[in-house]
Parts: C-alpha cells; sequence; structure tokens
C-alpha cells in the first residue's frame, strides 16, 4: 500500500468478502470508524461489503489492519482490497442501505448456536427476553434455513410477516446494539411463537403462553411421550433417551429397528456421565455450530440400550437453539433428537406436513410460526487423530464454501445416490450443499431440485457444465441428463471420491488414490467399490482392484450379507464348500444355499462386484455378526465394533498381475478366516486380524505400483 506523505489526510476505499453479511460486521465497522472519528460509509452489497473512509492516513492504516484482527466472531474474510483515492470531504460516517447489483456473489453466514450473551439473557429474569425461544442477535442463531435471496435483509427472510416492535426496531437501527441489522431480532411482543398440539392436531389448552407449552413439554418427556419439536433446520422426534419403553416405541414408530439415534445433552458434565470426551471433542461439540459427534461409550452408563445397539459409539451433540436450552431446564441427563421424518424420507420443515406425516409417531407437536425456507440436518462429525471428520456435512458448515486452489467454470455437480449432495462453483468456490439423503423416493429427488435452485438463486450461479455419475439408474444422473443448453459430464464414481479429496487439499499432481466402498458403476459395466487408481484432476487409469465376486440377487446382497459370505466362499472353494465344518454354513437352509449357488454358477442376477464394501459384509455374516442388515454400513460397522486388540496378526493375502491390472485376491484372506473359525478364535480377534490384512494390502499396492 503506498501513501503519498505529502497527503496526511485522505480517503480510502476498500472491497471486502467472505462471510460478511448477517454477521455484526458493518456495526463493527461503524464503531470503529465512530472510535477514529472517520467519515464516509459502509455498505452491504451483493459480493459482500464496500466502504468508504475519510481520515488521518497513518489512522486509516491502523483502521484496516483492525477489521482483520478483531472482526466479528462469526465473520470470515477472503478478499479485502484498497484502494486510496482523492477526498470527497463526507460529513459524517453512515451505514448505508443494501445494494442489489445486477450480478450477486456474497458468502452466507451457516445457522449456528445461540451466542453466550443471548444465553445469559434467555435464563435472566430482569430481561425482557426472558425464556423468550427465538433470542438471537448478529452474533448467533438462524441464517442458510431462513434466507429466501440476497442481499441478506429482513425483507428476504422468512422473518418478513413479523413486523418489529418499537423497541426491537430500535435495536435493529442502533450501530451500538448487538442486534443491529440482526434479521431474525424479535421479543414477546412482535416475534414468532411456539404452541403445543396432541397428535390429531389439536392445540393443547395452556394458561400462561409465554411458559407453559415448554414446561408442558417438560412433563410429557418425563413420562415417557415422543414429542414432534420444530427446530432450527427440521423437526425433532424427541423422547428421553433413558427410557427404554420410549426409545423402542419411537423406534416401532418410526420405523428405524437399530440404526443408531443422535442424543442431545444439556452440558459437557452430562455427556461425561454416559461417554468419553477427549479434548478435541469437547471443542468440537461446544462449537458454534454444534454438530453431532461420536463418542466412545462408557461401561454402566445410564442411556437407554435402544440408543445404539451393538454399538460402542453414540452420536452425541449440545442445545444450539433457545428452546432447547429452555427444555433442558427440565434436567434431563439425555433427549434422544433425531431427524423428524418416517425412515428413508426427508426431514419435515412445515407445520401441517409434520401433523400429517408424523402424527403416527408422536405423541404430541412443540411447533412454531417461523417458517424454514430449506431443510438442513444435523451435522454430523468423528474425531480421528486429533483432527475432525466430516461424516454429514450440513446444519452449521452450509454453505460455507470449500476454496479452491484455482478458478474454474461455473460446474453442477449431481452427486451420487445414497446420501446425496449436490456442489455449485463459482470462481475458486465450491459449495457443497447440506446433506439431501437417498435418492430413493419422490420426496428425496424433489429436495434435491428444489436445493439446487435454491443455492443457484443465493449465490447467482448459472451452471455452464453439469457433472453425473455414470450409473445409468440413478435418479440424479436422470435429473441430470434432463437439462438443456449446458455441456454434460459423466463422472466415473470413485475417480469422483478421489478428485474430490485432491481438489479440497489442493492437489494438481497425478496421485495414487484408494477409493473402497460400497457400490459404484464401473467402465467395464460391474460395480466397483475396491479400486487403486492412478489419477489426475481431469482422468484416471485403474491399476488395482479386489477380485470380483457375484452378488447374488443383486441389492438383496446388500441387505442379507450371508449371500456375500457364500459368494466369498464359493469363490474360495467353488463347491467344496458344502464340505467345511463351520457353523455359518449350519445356520443356512439348504435349499436356499443351493439356489444361491446356482444362481453364481449360472449368473442369474448374481452382477460381478470388486466392492470392499461387499467383503466387510461377507466377513460379518461368515464369522456370525450379521445375517441381515437393518440399514445401510450395519455389517461393516458392528464388524469394526467387535475388534480385540491382538498385536500385529494378519491374514496371508495376495495381489497378482493380470494385465493390465493387479487383482487382489480373497482366497488367502477367506482361508485363513475359514481356519480361525474352524480353531475357535474369537469374532473379535478376527476382526481385529482382517481390518489388519487390509491396512497391509493397501500398503502393498502403493509400493508394488511405485516399483513398477
Amino acid at each position: 500500500m503506498h501513501i503519498l506523505e505529502e497527503s496526511p489526510i485522505g480517503r480510502a476505499k476498500a472491497t471486502i468478502q467472505g462471510i460478511v453479511q448477517g454477521v455484526g460486521f458493518r456495526p463493527f465497522i461503524y464503531q470503529l470508524a465512530q472510535e477514529r472519528q472517520f467519515k464516509g460509509y459502509v455498505a452491504n452489497t451483493a459480493f459482500g461489503v464496500d466502504l468508504e473512509v475519510e481520515g488521518s492516513l497513518s489512522a486509516i492504516e491502523d483502521f484496516l489492519r483492525d477489521i482483520e484482527l478483531k472482526k466479528p466472531p462469526l465473520a470470515e474474510i477472503t478478499l479485502f482490497e484498497t484502494v486510496f483515492l482523492p477526498l470527497k470531504s463526507y460529513q459524517e460516517f453512515t451505514i448505508e442501505e443494501s445494494r442489489s447489483d445486477t450480478e450477486r456473489f456474497v458468502l452466507i453466514s451457516p445457522d449456528v448456536s445461540i451466542c453466550d450473551d443471548c444465553l445469559r439473557e434467555l435464563l435472566d429474569p430482569s430481561d425482557r427476553r426472558y425464556r423468550y425461544p427465538f433470542i438471537n442477535c448478529t452474533n448467533c442463531g438462524p441464517r442458510y434455513t431462513i434466507i429466501k435471496d440476497i442481499p441478506y435483509d429482513r425483507d428476504k427472510t422468512t422473518m418478513h410477516v413479523f413486523k418489529m416492535c418499537r423497541t426491537c426496531d430500535e435495536e435493529y437501527r442502533d450501530p451500538f446494539n448487538r442486534r443491529f441489522h440482526a434479521q431474525p431480532n424479535a421479543c414477546w411482543d412482535c416475534g414468532p411463537r411456539v404452541s403445543l398440539y396432541d397428535h390429531k392436531s389439536d392445540l393443547v389448552p395452556c394458561n400462561d403462553p409465554i411458559n407453559d407449552p415448554i414446561k408442558e413439554t417438560v412433563r410429557l418427556l418425563k413420562e415417557g411421550r415422543i414429542l414432534a419439536i420444530k427446530g432450527l433446520g427440521g423437526f425433532h422426534l424427541a423422547a428421553d433417551a433413558t427410557r427404554d419403553q420410549a426409545v423402542a416405541l419411537l423406534r416401532r414408530r418410526k420405523g428405524r429397528e437399530e440404526k443408531p439415534f443422535a442424543i442431545m445433552s444439556r452440558d459437557i458434565e452430562s455427556i461425561k456421565r454416559y461417554a468419553y470426551v477427549t479434548r478435541d471433542e469437547e471443542r468440537l461439540l461446544t462449537s458454534p455450530r454444534r454438530p453431532i459427534v461420536l463418542l466412545r461409550k462408557k461401561e454402566g452408563h445410564e442411556l437407554s440400550q435402544e440408543i445404539s445397539p451393538r454399538n460402542k459409539n453414540v452420536g452425541v451433540m449440545l442445545p444450539y437453539t433457545p428452546l432447547h436450552y429452555l427444555i433442558f431446564q427440565g434436567d434431563f441427563l439425555a433427549l434422544v433428537m433425531t431427524s423428524g421424518n418416517m425412515t428413508e424420507e426427508p426431514i419435515v420443515i412445515d407445520n401441517q406436513d409434520a401433523f400429517e406425516r408424523l402424527s403416527s409417531i408422536a405423541d404430541y407437536f412443540l411447533i412454531h410460526n417461523r417458517d424454514i425456507c430449506l431443510r438442513s440436518d444435523d451435522s454430523v462429525l468423528r474425531v480421528v487423530d486429533g483432527v475432525p471428520r466430516q461424516m454429514r456435512r450440513s446444519r452449521g458448515y452450509v454453505p460455507v464454501p470449500i476454496f479452491l486452489k484455482w478458478e474454474v467454470e461455473p460446474i453442477l455437480a449431481c452427486g451420487a445416490e445414497l446420501k446425496n449432495t449436490i456442489c455449485l462453483t463459482k470462481g475458486n468456490c465450491a459449495f457443497l450443499s447440506q446433506h439431501i439423503g437417498d435418492l430413493e423416493n419422490l420426496e428425496t429427488v424433489n429436495f434435491l431440485k428444489l436445493t439446487i435452485e435454491h443455492l443457484k438463486r443465493i449465490l447467482e450461479i448459472n451452471p455452464t457444465i453439469i457433472a453425473y455419475d455414470l450409473h445409468p439408474g440413478y435418479q440424479s444422473t436422470h435429473f441430470a441428463l434432463e437439462q438443456k443448453g449446458v455441456r454434460l459430464i459423466g463422472v466415473q464414481h470413485h475417480h469422483a471420491h478421489i478428485a474430490s479429496c485432491m481438489a479440497e487439499n489442493g492437489v494438481e499432481e497425478t496421485v495414487i488414490g484408494l477409493s473402497l466402498d460400497g457400490t459404484g458403476y464401473g467402465l467395464d459395466g460391474r460395480i466397483w467399490g475396491g479400486e487403486v487408481l492412478l489419477c489426475n484432476l481431469g482422468d484416471f487409469e485403474r491399476v488395482c482392484h479386489f477380485d470380483y465376486v457375484p452378488m447374488p440377487g443383486g441389492t438383496a446382497a446388500i441387505k442379507e450379507p450371508w449371500r456375500m459370505a457364500l459368494s466369498y466362499l464359493h469363490h474360495t472353494y467353488h463347491r467344496k464348500l458344502m464340505d467345511l465344518d463351520i457353523d455359518f454354513l449350519k445356520s443356512l437352509d439348504n435349499n436356499k444355499v443351493n439356489v444361491i449357488l446356482k444362481m453364481m454358477e449360472k449368473g442369474i442376477n448374481s452382477p460381478l462386484t470388486s466392492s470392499l464394501g461387499r467383503l466387510f459384509d461377507g466377513i460379518a455374516a461368515l464369522i456370525g455378526l450379521r445375517q441381515r442388515v437393518k440399514y445401510e454400513g450395519q455389517a461393516a460397522m458392528e464388524l469394526e465394533m467387535a475388534i480385540e486388540e491382538n498385536g500385529d496378526s494378519f491374514y496371508p493375502y495376495e495381489i497378482s498381475e493380470d494385465d493390465p491390472n493387479w487383482i487382489l485376491k480373497h482366497e488367502p484372506i477367506i482361508k485363513g478366516v475359514v481356519r480361525d473359525l474352524k480353531e475357535g478364535l474369537s469374532q473379535g480377534r478376527i476382526s481385529a486380524k482382517f481390518h489388519y490384512t487390509l491396512r497391509l494390502c493397501m500398503y502393498l499396492n502403493e509400493f508394488l505400483f511405485l516399483q513398477s
């Protein structure tokens, strides 16, 4: 920055981009400018924030430094450009009205937890917002889930129907107030309210509308009732997590037989009563993003065994809305807080829709009249070696982009079928959507389309390229191929996995990539899933993969892992498998076994797969852990849960050269497992040996390729 020495007074114009709207950035600038008696203005634009200041040039330099050093807690600056210009002789410093330009590009803050200041006011009987369930300020509260358009002003949010009272309006207009231009600002006199209804949609009468709906909710939960509670990004289904009967009933009604439930506790001390919490996990739990964090359960805990059966972990989060904190004044150890939906459907966000879709699950409904513009499930993370790993990226993280090392054309990537997430790019930003779900029904497909259109609108992105998965049966692929006037690019599933890791980490050179999962459409028309690829961002070469085996019954083999166990045994022993003296074979119906064997031998409804996920399924079934699954990935998860430490013991394995690929053979591993079963080795020891073997296989894969 060059400053003319002969000009002690000057004007600086700054353009700032990043997360700088809806996070108290303009009042922060205003206060900095007032402290230095600067003249000029600050304004929201469709790209971020513009400001001009006039004053002493040395003071301006300090001012610009302080912007970056002292910015509000939720603000993130990605671009800060400054130029010095001739004086305009401003008379005062003002906050101007938001400007909407022809092209728009502004980063939007995600929904974040209630801040400490608002929490203190919420629980302070002398405060005018005492126990108000929608208390917020510029440092906390809803953002992405209430935004309809940008710039982020109240009339472009779902709060536009609530006219602020005089006191709230004064706060909103006061640059020195913590609620200056806090778009969801409201109070008891002018804002949203909660109401309690029964499962027949009849209002539950309350004598005192301020307190009773929440107090009655607490009472009902303590009775063991199931409640649908409208939150930030959708409805939760809630139940007392210490009551077996209530949790089991929720499972039956929701159609979620064994998949773990997420739970919420009031504070870290409560969580430590039933789970181990490391320092890194505590930091993640208490962050403003408030994700669900997977924790290790303690022995002898007080939680219902129905929360996460046959699983050593439990998914836990802390309260993140004022309503949550008010409910937890009921002194619960933990509440189930699972997505408000029937299994495999999108989370419910609309009140009337909730009554229609959740009345067979919930006994009562605690709802409110602030609309949710776009649903957003809770995010799920796990700390691995001190590093947070995202397993589901949604509330608290979306729509913050991943910043790329390079700029790209506007692209829409439509994602795959299971656990779908879409991505839009603009400049060097990759915007991942919230978790959409499995595209197995019309409701979720419609949610996919709604999310695409919403992000395109608020980010002002008009894609010129649409990327889609090569699988011809995926709904996301069908959607992409229906689009006109754009360039369509099919991407192989496992190349996409590796290329996304490369992009996120700024890697441009060729890499050896491991892509290990359950299902992906291969270039040879078979089902891939255990792949070693030589990759760059634009292309790949398949250099090694697990040997192909049949999936007898196709998708039925995913739901019934015993079929995969039989397939691996047949691939290893052929018809001699019937001579094996192991409990797994004794547990099967001989007629079913013969049918499956004939299906595989004749290639009837038995597509070939190299999937590592199917190998996990097969091993889990073979050692007696899981013959049928109740949710996707259950067999592999329980195989991991069974691990017992056993040093460095592993199974024999073989990687053979079969032009043009190396092939990782299953036979030595399967024979080793069968031998251990005959010798009575425990499930946990076998699981540990299997996992360690796979780890060695991957190291050997990389070594062989580098040597060749």
